[in-house]
Parts: structure tokens; C-alpha cells; sequence
């Protein structure tokens, strides 16, 4: 639709006003004309067009006849060359012949466009139609803005968004561009001025600079641009700043602005900035100014992005401690073996603190002209709390936490208690960048243990991966990467969903028993070394497995749901677990084999020191047997002193930075 304006014309002096091209001038002639006007005519410059609507019956009839309702609309189709250069007027008459009163109008055209690239392209195009809302899909439109979360700077490193200045040049890389297109005479009329205005809850999401310099002429003149410093980038709007003036150039030009996120989406913000740019005109001595012509453009701020196992592999991280030399080279010869780099987090960072899987989860940002990783710091701050913010945040790897202010933090804030799944479909919808995955308490406990409402508002907010919520409570540690991991696959959906299982765990003991192998120790040669005739004959022991199955299965039903997964998705890992002496919470009885490192086709799973069968463990074997005909390659790592005795396994000690998805989160049909 086209922007219409209101408009009054006066018989006692010359109106004057600023029209912008694209737009309607619209006359209430009634309202203008003196007192008993009966007709009226108009006349104006070559490049002023006029209609009037209701039409008159007679259309050859001049003059046309005044109704309450007759209105004028005026349009132009180019800029004009001088300020007022354009006329328009009109004659009021009594009768035909009686002229009461004539109403003069000085017209000064001019383009104005406030762009950005809303079809997602990389391009900032000329004023797209769709340039001031936002729609998901293929074919939405919108365009896209980064949080500028990363660090420019490596030595005393701050976030770029907490800095209200532009320190390097590179830093526009993080940014969108925008680009105001005008075109005119060489000056506005006297008193009109451009200004670019945000919303003050706006102002606390987004800061837009300029620079100083001039700006680029497109007219055929080359401008010759002064060099930019820093110092030559300025603030626009932004944080405590919702407007101001910015110049008309004059001629055909185009000025850069650059647009810089500064938040997440979160429970209080759904992500959409809007940031206007208006014509203002003088309305006289002593009076403010008044908006004329307003163009406006919506961004959408990029969410964090997991990524699932069956993402490449980029850099694995894993901590070096006093007791874990063994296990580091173990990672290290799997990752070297797979090609990838691998980050060691040495002593004095991590402070004995070797859970890496639990301080922080990676993801990433993407815009079409940008994206870069981030890692999500956990509230969990165990001693490798200083790990994400001053060894991974820089330049182009960003960094964002949520704080829990006002909850208490538990296991359950750890990120071994948060996963995400591989793109899915389910019952006809499309999760083509996965679901998330978390641990809470059981729906009918009244005391159990939960993420904090911060993280998963937060998780919630970023729309793109609509988390799952699982029961993870009934474990003492209460991570959900306890009992399920996915690895990829070449058939069905591309991946398959392990899921311990102390059924398929106990199914494994009892075929050893039956085939005469009962005497076969569990942790051979070491304090814990049990036969597997005492492990079947071990009633509580069972009896806290039926337990700790019917938990899985619980979850096993959820999941099956909200992924879409048959049982032929799903792969049953023979693991069995205890209960734990403080309370009645589930531990893994040996090292839990779904607690892996996935990396490509090549899985780092917890050595589970099971009963030897000619020579091989029998554990091993069957775990072999399940995954080695999806393509897989196992390679058991001995965690047991350093890991398992802790509570933790492979997984819990490693994280993995992996590759971006191919697919576009804007393109999301929500």
C-alpha cells in the first residue's frame, strides 16, 4: 500500500512542503476552501500529477464541483533539481465564474530509502517492499543481525557489544550493513532534517554506527573518501542514545550505517529490532519539528545454534590433570587419527576442575554475510569457569552465559545435562537443525533437582531447536549424556539414538553365564573385580536396575515421540548401574559406554573393563557388534581411575567444536 500524508492548503499563503517519491500527498479540499466554495480547478508543474477522488459524473467538467468529501491526491515522479522547484494550485470559486480564493503549494521531491538486504542474499537491496517486517521460511524475508558477542581483542578481552565504539575495523564484519539512499537537491529545504530513531526497550538491543566521512556519490562524480580511522565511526542510536540527526548528502547518495546485536533473544526479547529513519519538517518558530515521511527496517537476531554429533568434528578440548596422562594420550592418538586439532586446557586454567563437557557447550551464529561459533558458559562456574571467557572468546568466537541470580544451581546446570539431536522430522514438521535436549526433575516430584529457569528460558527463546524436557533427576549426577548419545548412520534418519540399557546389560551376563563363563571377572586385576555368577546373583543390584531401566523407558517413550523415532532408531547399550549410598540416586555400575566422544565415524567410548571371553571383553564385543555395521569404528579409552571413579566419563571430560549446519535457521517454517 501506498504511504499516504495528510495535507493542508491555505488561500491567504504560499504552503510549502517536501515530498518524497513513492509516497501520496492527500488534500481535503472541503477543509481548505474558503466559506461557500462551490468548484475549483488545479494547476501545476509538468512533474505534478493530481486525481481527485470521488470523481466528478461529468469528468470533462472544469471546474470540478466541491463536495464534503473531495479529496486531492498529488504525486511526483522525480527529484526536483532546487529546493520548491515544483507548483501546484488551486482556484476555489463561488459559481463557475466567481473566483474566491487561490491556494498556492511549492513542492520539493526527493527519494529517501532505508535498506537492507531483506531477501537474505548478502546484497542490500533498493528498497524492498518487504524491508520493514519479518517472515520465517524459504520464502520470507527479513534480514538478519549478529549479537557481536566476540572479542576483538585478545589482551584484556571484553565483549564487542559491551564497548560503545568501534575499536577495530574488523568488527564491522560482526555487523549489518545498512545503507540510506537519497536522492534530491543539493540541500532540503530550510528546516528539514533526517533523523534515525529506535524504541528506548530497542535501545538495549542494538547500537547502529555511521561513519564520518561523507559517504559515497553514485551520481558519476567520483567522491574521493577521506581514510577512516576508528575515531571516524560514530554512534547513531543505540544504548541510552534513541535518536538523531543524520546528514542529507545532496545528489544521488548512498551512506553506510552499520548494525550491531547486542543481545539473545530471551524470555523478554523475541529477537525483532526495528530501527526507523523519518523526514522531519518545521512547523514554525518555537514548535518541534514534525515527522513528514518515516521508512523503517526489522532485523531478526541470529539465536545460538547447537551442534549435533553428526556434525564434523573442528577441535576437540579436554583438560590435562595430575592423574590423567594416560587417558590425554588415548584422546589425543583418536583425535591425531582423525585429523582434527585438539585444544589441552593445562593446570593452571582448569584448576583440577577436568570436566570440560559440563562448563560449557558450543555453538554458533550465522547470518548470509557472517557467522562465527560461540560458546554458552554454564551457570555451573566450577573451577574451569574462567576457561570459556579467557581461552576461547576472541576474534570471530563469541561468548554469551545467563546467570542464576536469584535460583539455586545444581548438577543439573552442568552441560553434560544438555544435548541436542540431529535434524529430525516429526508427525509432518521439520527440525532441520535438531531438538534440544535437557534433564529435569520427574513431573510429579516435589523436591527434585532442575535446570534453572534462566538457561531454559533462554534455550526456549532461540526457537529454532524447541527443546525436549527429560526426566534426568533420578541419576546422582543427573546428566542426560548418562544414558543416551546419538552417532550417525547411513540408513533410516541418518543417525540412531544409544540409550543405555541395563536389560541389554544383564542379557550380555546371563549368555555368559549360559555358555559357561561365569567365573569371568568384571575389572580383571583390578579392587573391583567381581564375577559375573555374583553379579546375577546380586538381588538388590537387580532390583536397582529395574529401577533405572523403567527411568530410561520413561524417557525412551519421550523420546521416540518428540523425535519421530521408531525402535529401529534406537540402540539398546548393555550398561548397568547402581544406586548410591547418600541417596537414591543412579551411578554407572562400570564405565558407561554411551558417554562417548563421537567424531565422524570414529567413537572414544569408555573402556568397560567386562569379563573376558577368549581374550576379548565380552562388553566390548557386543558394543562392537551394534555400531561397527553402521560404519562405526570403536576405540575403547581406559577413563576408569580418572573418570569413572569420579562420576564421570569420556564424554563428561571432552567437548567438541564441530562445523556449522548447512541449513539456513532463517528458512525455518515457524
Amino acid at each position: 500500500m501506498v504511504p499516504r500524508r495528510s495535507f493542508t492548503i491555505d488561500t491567504e499563503k504560499t504552503t510549502r512542503t517536501t515530498y518524497v517519491l513513492g509516497t501520496e500527498l492527500t488534500v481535503n479540499l472541503n477543509r481548505c476552501a474558503p466559506p461557500e466554495s462551490k468548484f475549483f480547478s488545479v494547476k501545476c508543474s509538468p512533474n505534478v500529477y493530481y486525481k481527485i477522488t470521488p470523481q466528478a459524473k461529468d469528468k470533462n467538467a472544469v471546474p470540478y464541483p466541491l463536495t464534503p468529501n473531495t479529496v486531492l491526491i498529488v504525486t511526483m515522479d522525480a527529484v526536483s533539481k532546487t529546493a520548491n522547484d515544483s507548483k501546484l494550485s488551486v482556484r476555489f470559486y463561488g459559481e463557475k465564474t466567481e473566483a474566491l480564493g487561490d491556494a498556492l503549494l511549492h513542492l520539493t521531491a526527493v527519494e529517501i530509502s532505508l535498506d537492507v538486504d531483506a531477501d537474505r542474499d548478502g546484497v542490500v537491496e533498493k528498497n524492498n517492499p518487504n524491508k520493514g517486517s519479518w517472515k520465517w521460511g524459504p520464502k520470507g524475508h527479513g534480514a538478519i543481525l549478529l549479537v557481536n558477542c566476540d572479542s576483538e581483542t585478545t589482551y584484556k578481552k571484553t565483549l564487542d557489544s559491551d564497548n560503545d565504539e568501534i575499536r577495530k575495523v574488523s568488527d564491522l564484519q560482526d555487523m549489518s550493513k545498512m545503507i540510506l539512499r537519497t536522492n534530491g537537491p543539493a540541500e532540503l529545504p530550510e528546516g528539514y532534517k533526517l533523523t534515525m530513531h529506535i524504541s528506548q526497550s530497542t535501545s538495549e538491543n542494538v547500537r547502529v554506527f555511521r561513519p564520518r566521512a561523507k559517504g559515497k556519490k553514485v551520481d558519476g562524480w567520483k567522491h574521493k573518501l577521506l581514510k577512516l580511522f576508528l575515531k571516524d565511526y560514530i554512534m547513531v542510536v543505540g544504548t541510552e542514545m534513541l535518536t538523531q540527526e543524520v546528514p542529507y548528502l545532496g545528489g544521488k547518495t548512498e551512506q553506510e550505517f552499520f548494525v550491531e546485536g547486542l543481545r539473545f533473544p530471551d524470555i523478554d526479547f523475541d529477537g525483532l529490532i526495528t530501527i526507523n529513519l523519518s523526514l522531519l519538517e518545521p512547523c514554525g518558530k518555537g514548535f518541534p519539528e514534525t515527522p513528514v515521511f518515516t521508512d523503517k527496517v526489522v532485523f531478526h537476531i541470529s539465536p545460538w545454534i547447537m551442534t549435533p554429533n553428526t556434525l564434523k568434528p573442528v577441535e576437540v578440548y579436554v583438560c590435562s590433570t595430575d592423574d590423567n596422562y594416560a587417558f590425554l594420550k588415548s584422546i589425543r592418538n583418536l583425535v591425531e587419527k582423525c585429523g582434527y586439532k585438539l585444544k589441552i586446557c593445562h593446570k593452571y586454567m582448569n584448576r583440577g576442575d577436568r570436566w570440560m563437557q559440563d562448563e560449557l557447550e558450543f555453538g554458533y551464529i550465522d547470518s548470509p554475510h557472517h557467522h562465527f561459533p560461540v560458546v554458552l558458559d554454564s551457570p555451573r562456574d566450577g573451577a574451569l569457569q574462567d576457561f570459556p571467557y579467557d581461552s576461547i572468546l576472541g576474534p570471530d568466537f563469541g561468548y554469551v552465559t545467563r546467570y542464576a541470580l536469584n535460583e539455586e544451581v545444581s548438577s543439573l546446570d552442568s552441560f553434560g545435562n544438555l544435548e541436542v539431536s540431529p535434524p529430525v522430522t516429526v508427525n509432518g514438521k521439520s527440525y532441520p537443525l535438531g531438538r534440544i535436549i535437557i534433564g529435569v526433575a520427574f513431573p510429579t516430584a516435589t523436591h527434585g533437582r532442575n535446570m534453572t529457569k534462566v538457561v531454559q528460558d533462554f534455550l526456549w527463546a532461540q526457537k529454532v531447536q524447541e527443546p525436549i524436557a527429560l526426566y534426568s533427576d533420578w541419576l546422582y549426577v543427573g546428566h542426560v549424556d548418562e544414558f543416551m548419545s546419538f552417532v550417525p548412520a547411513p540408513d533410516r534418519k541418518k543417525f540412531r539414538l544409544l540409550l543405555a540399557s541395563p536389560d541389554a546389560g544383564y542379557k550380555v551376563f546371563k549368555s555368559l553365564q549360559i555358555s559357561g563363563n561365569g567365573k569371568a571377572e568384571m575389572f580383571l586385576g583390578l579392587p573391583e573385580a567381581i564375577s559375573v555368577n555374583e553379579i546375577l546373583s546380586d538381588k538388590k543390584l537387580q532390583a536397582e536396575n529395574r529401577y533405572v531401566q523403567n527411568c530410561i523407558d520413561w524417557n525412551r517413550d519421550v523420546l521416540k515421540k518428540e523425535l519421530g523415532l521408531d525402535d529401529e532408531d534406537i540402540i539398546d547399550l548393555p550398561i548397568l548401574f547402581k544406586l548410591s549410598e547418600e541417596e537414591t540416586r543412579a551411578v554407572a555400575y562400570y564405565p558407561d559406554m554411551v558417554n562417548m566422544i563421537v567424531l565422524g565415524d570414529q567413537l572414544g567410548i569408555p573402556k568397560p573393563f567386562g569379563p573376558k571371553v577368549n581374550g576379548r571383553c565380552a562388553l566390548e564385543t557386543e558394543v562392537c557388534s551394534l555400531l561397527e555395521p553402521l560404519g562405526l569404528k570403536c576405540t575403547f579409552i581406559d577413563d576408569f581411575a580418572p573418570y569413572h571413579k569420579l562420576l564421570g566419563e569420556v564424554h563428561c571430560g571432552s567437548n567438541v567444536l564441530r562445523e556449522r549446519s548447512p541449513f539456513k535457521w532463517w528458512n525455518l517454517e515457524l
